[in-house]
C-alpha cells in the first residue's frame, strides 16, 4: 500500500510503501519522547519525497549521522534519516494518511541507544 505523509502545514509531502499492518518503534530517547515520534523505518527505495525539499531544515548532533529533517514553516519532523539506518528513512506513523489498518507498537530503549541500535539495522534492507 502507498501512504502519503506530510508535515502539519503540508509544505512537505512524501510517499512510503508499507503493508496494511506495520510494526513501529516507540523510542524513549530525549528527542523521540519529547515529540511523540513513532518510528516506521523503511529502505530508501520505499520512500519518495513528493514536495518540500526547499521547506526542510536539518538538525543533527553527536555523530551527525542522523539527519533530523523538519519543516521550516510548521516545525514538524514527519521523517528523517536515522543513525541506526543511514541507508533508509524513519517516518512518523502519526503523519501518515491513511493510517495503517493495524499498528503494532514495540518499545525501543533509545536511552541506551549504543546497546540496542544494531537491533534495528535490518529494517532498512530491501
Amino acid at each position: 500500500m502507498i501512504y502519503t505523509g506530510s508535515c502539519h502545514c503540508g509544505a512537505v509531502q512524501y510517499e512510503v510503501d508499507a503493508p496494511e499492518s506495520i510494526v513501529v518503534h516507540d523510542c524513549n530517547c530525549s528527542m523521540c519522547s519529547r515529540s511523540g515520534y513513532l518510528h516506521y523505518i523503511v529502505p530508501a527505495t520505499k520512500f519518495r519525497l513528493i514536495r518540500g525539499e526547499d521547506s526542510l531544515a536539518t538538525y543533527s548532533f553527536g555523530t551527525h549521522t542522523a539527519q533530523h529533517r523538519f519543516c521550516r514553516v510548521c516545525g514538524i519532523k514527519s521523517f528523517y534519516v536515522p543513525r541506526s539506518n543511514p541507508d533508509g528513512f524513519s517516518v512518523n506513523v502519526r503523519c501518515l494518511d491513511p493510517q495503517p489498518r493495524e499498528v503494532i507498537i514495540e518499545p525501543f530503549d533509545g536511552q541506551n541507544w549504543e546497546q540496542h541500535a544494531a537491533s534495528l539495522a535490518y529494517l532498512s534492507k530491501d
